[in-house]
């Protein structure tokens, strides 16, 4: 069977399961579209929780990025990593026991505010916005090239599914889809790793295969890489080469900004009790180890191929290139969607692939008659891309088709659940119409979740970067408005409203006015100043990296402000002790 037909029909029954069980699934009550109803197994809701979480920026983007810097963009993983363990250990537990359905729900009770209970929706739908964004993007480049469809159309034709099951289903038919899109990513992730580790290696485990010696010259992996790709102009893969406070603040940034996203957060609400939030956590973070420990080796071996696609012969040599004519059948596919381009700048039909700004390398170019780089490969398609430059069979592909858009569409739909409830419980119901019937509530949160989706699909067709980048902008946002607002609503009792308001609108409006800044988006055309690069951004702290700065402005404007004004009532620090006291789910607020 051919690569088409085949993945129409792979791609086409995953989508045909997730209608299924929505259906299945439907959500009757607004107890089962925010939180399924609270009867979620710890097990389930770890694995539904994992494919939540492990979206088109850890599926599609995040081994990509790794494959073309390396080691400095090991902190993608580190940092959301480490976030999910501060979010099981910190925040998850307390939170279920607090009882209620929303993330600015808490921080309205909490901080016995109105205003507070608005701004938190404010800061969750500026994040859960930019972040789906990411999703949409992923979504767009996994159609483009296995539907033969534009990549707008590919947008259009995952908003349609997502918008099938998360707004018939809610929270309950989420979940149970985003169980068997886990089961689908996983295999998709994992399967053609370990046909690459074995290709490469001999060893059927990418993690060991990453650290082994290469059958062809027996020499290290990643030795290896080093050299063919340090013969071509580019830095050491294994080498930091970045500004280390950048990289810190990053993954600091990316581990609170984890902590701090509603979508994740709300997962733990659906479990019976605190005990089983924390065994969901600890059996998401199994479920989630299982991909994000293949990541680096699916980028060092996919760089790998990539190189040695490019390269027929002696490494940085002008008869080493391949060929335009002689190009593969995979690298015509991808050209078809735009994602991968060739130039040919010096006429001479070759492919020449290098680091034209290396200063290192540039004499040998110059002596070649190279007039610059002329491959063009977008980061985000590199795993897509992966099995196919392996020559992997066609079903391997057809199956890594189907498991991009499942880890895409599982966020986007967790992403759009949290800006649905937000809008109907946090907005409509909290704010200005308290006495809303269930059922009006109920079509209120489907028509928020509709509307939240025409949003994302309008922002996805002109993402500010790729997948993965985008979504740590979403993270800085989350790290510096939403999570220093949870822990010092958990941990701190003499936080009050003001402090709490003040703090998340510093924090908020800080870290959006630096990215927007620094990404350009407020720059005056006509200039001659470029924002977007490390000599100008203020200490070297990327518009990604802001987001750490920004949460601890937002911790020292709401400690500062609290102080300088009265204490919270009394009856509210006595609810924080009873937040942290082990008493059963709920039994903060008597729900």
């Amino acid at each position: 069977m051919d690569l088409q037909t085949l993945t129409y029909l792979v791609v086409g029954a995953t989508f045909a399961l997730y209608i299924g069980i929505a259906i299945w699934a439907r959500a009757g009550t607004t107890g089962e579209f925010y939180a399924a109803g609270r009867g979620v197994h710890p097990v389930t809701n770890g694995m539904a929780t994992a494919a939540d979480w492990m979206s088109a920026a850890s599926f599609i983007s995040m081994a990509g990025l790794i494959a073309f810097v390396g080691y400095d963009n090991s902190t993608f993983l580190m940092g959301w990593t480490g976030g999910y363990v501060l979010l099981a250990m910190l925040l998850a537990p307390y939170l279920r026991k607090f009882g209620k359905f929303t993330v600015p729900e808490f921080i309205g009770d909490r901080f016995y505010s109105p205003t507070a209970r608005f701004v938190a929706v404010v800061c969750l739908i500026v994040a859960s916005l930019t972040y789906v964004i990411g999703q949409m993007t992923g979504v767009g480049v996994a159609f483009s090239r296995f539907l033969n469809v534009r990549a707008d159309v590919g947008l259009f034709i995952g908003a349609a599914i997502v918008f099938a099951y998360a707004v018939l289903g809610g929270m309950k038919g989420i979940t149970y889809t985003q169980v068997a899109q886990y089961c689908v990513l996983i295999l998709a992730y994992t399967i053609p790793a370990i046909f690459i580790s074995l290709q490469l290696t001999g060893a059927a485990f990418p993690q060991i295969g990453l650290f082994s010696n290469t059958l062809a010259d027996g020499i290290p992996l990643l030795t290896k890489l080093n050299e063919v790709i340090g013969d071509l102009g580019f830095a050491s893969y294994t080498g930091h080469h970045s500004n280390t406070l950048n990289m810190v603040l990053f993954t600091l940034s990316l581990m609170i900004g984890t902590a701090g996203l509603p979508h994740v957060i709300i997962r733990f609400f659906t479990v019976p009790k605190v005990a089983d939030a924390r065994w969901s956590a600890g059996w998401a973070l199994v479920f989630i180890a299982l991909l994000y420990t293949v990541a680096p080796a699916v980028g060092a071996m996919a760089r790998l191929n990539l190189v040695d696609t490019i390269q027929i012969g002696e490494v940085g040599s002008p008869e080493g290139n391949l060929a335009y004519d002689d190009r593969p059948d995979w690298f015509k596919n991808w050209e078809t969607t735009g994602l991968l381009t060739f130039e040919d700048k010096n006429g001479d039909g070759r492919i020449q692939y290098y680091n034209d700004a290396s200063q290192s390398f540039a004499t040998k170019a110059e002596e070649f008659g190279w007039k610059g780089n002329e491959l063009d490969v977008n980061r985000d398609i590199l795993v897509l891309a992966n099995p196919e430059i392996a020559q992997l069979p066609n079903w391997v592909i057809a199956l890594v088709a189907a498991g991009g858009l499942a880890a895409a569409l599982s966020t986007a739909a967790g992403l759009l659940l949290a800006i649905s409830s937000a809008v109907s419980h946090d907005l409509i119901k909290g704010a200005y119409n308290p006495n809303i019937s269930e059922k009006g509530e109920l079509l209120a949160a489907r028509i928020s979740m509709a509307v939240a989706i025409g949003v994302a699909t309008y922002l996805g067709l002109n993402p500010p970067g790729f997948a993965a980048q985008t979504v740590a902008l979403a993270f800085g946002l989350a790290a510096a408005s939403i999570f220093p607002a949870l822990m010092m609503g958990i941990f701190v009792k003499r936080i009050n409203n003001k402090g709490a308001v003040a703090g998340m609108l510093s924090g908020l409006i800080f870290t959006i006015v630096y990215i927007f800044w620094y990404k350009g988006w407020l720059f005056i055309p006509g200039t001659n100043f470029a924002p977007d690069t490390p000599d100008a951004w203020v200490f070297g702290i990327s518009p990604l990296s802001i987001g750490s700065v920004g949460a601890i402005l937002n911790f020292a404007v709401a400690y500062f402000v609290s102080n300088a004004t009265e204490e919270p009532p009394e009856e509210i620090q006595q609810l924080v002790e009873s937040i942290r006291i082990p008493r059963g789910a709920g039994a903060a607020t008597g729900h």
